[in-house]
């Protein structure tokens, strides 16, 4: 899941070990090798950009994230721009045929005020025929429910030790906002390592209204990365959205 844990260089090295290539890299890449330049906003480990420049991709790809430390894993792949920073630091205009945020990346996005910054963001840096898509759980699914320490997860690290991995979500959840912590557990260090986040579960009409007051109009939708239609119990609003008027 997205969040601000994985600051520090010994995380950071675990993202794609918790983070597998699925059928959503796979949902992106399709959209990124078909972009002239691309902008993927949040780019962890850089995986995505990556594999596009492996498979072939000739024009600009730039990685933007805040965390110093998922740029170290991130340079170590093919050839892209690594931007460190976030949309409020940069000033691109109109250079961007496509930009995305995975991984959930969206819904760190957590006051209006984020959200509304970013967006215009966004929108400033797409080309007029250029297109941002993305993903949010859908709130209605309540993926929250299955972040219990029961669920936890083990990896092995580049050592071979195994990291383990759980998460407890603060409750009563109120509202469309969920609190959780993570917590990583490695046999080398003296105590394990928690990171307190935020996620915001914005339903389909309060996420088009931040949308339209962009300027983006949505193209498509789907709730599944096969590329299924969108319904009420569908686990993911994967947005395909347009440069439109401004609100």
């Amino acid at each position: 899941m997205a969040d601000r844990s994985f600051s520090d260089i010994p995380l950071a090295a675990l993202y794609d070990a918790l983070n597998p290539w699925g059928p959503s890299d796979d949902f992106y890449l399709d959209l990124v090798m078909s972009a002239r330049s691309v902008l993927d906003v949040g780019c962890g480990t850089g995986r995505l950009l990556g594999r596009a420049r492996e498979a072939g991709h000739e024009g600009r790809l730039c990685g933007l994230d805040p965390a110093a430390a998922m740029l170290v894993q991130a340079r170590r792949r093919a050839a892209a721009e690594w931007v460190l920073g976030d949309l409020a630091s940069a000033c691109w205009e109109r250079e961007f045929d496509l930009v995305v945020m995975t991984g959930h990346a969206f819904q760190v996005l957590v006051s209006d005020e984020e959200l509304r910054s970013t967006l215009a963001r966004v929108r400033r840096a797409l080309t007029a025929d250029g297109r941002f898509v993305f993903e949010t759980r859908n709130p209605a699914a309540r993926a929250w429910e299955s972040w219990t320490p029961d669920q936890a997860r083990e990896v092995t690290d580049a050592h071979g030790d195994v990291v383990r991995v759980w998460h407890d979500v603060e409750t009563p959840v109120a509202g469309d906002r969920v609190t959780f912590t993570e917590t990583f557990d490695h046999p080398a260090w003296e105590r394990p390592r928690t990171s307190r986040s935020t996620l915001r579960f914005l339903a389909p009409y309060a996420l088009d209204r931040f949308l339209t007051e962009a300027g983006l109009a949505v193209d498509e939708r789907y709730g599944d990365w096969g590329r299924g239609p969108f319904t009420p119990t569908a686990p993911e609003i994967i947005t395909v959205t347009r440069p439109g008027r401004t609100g």
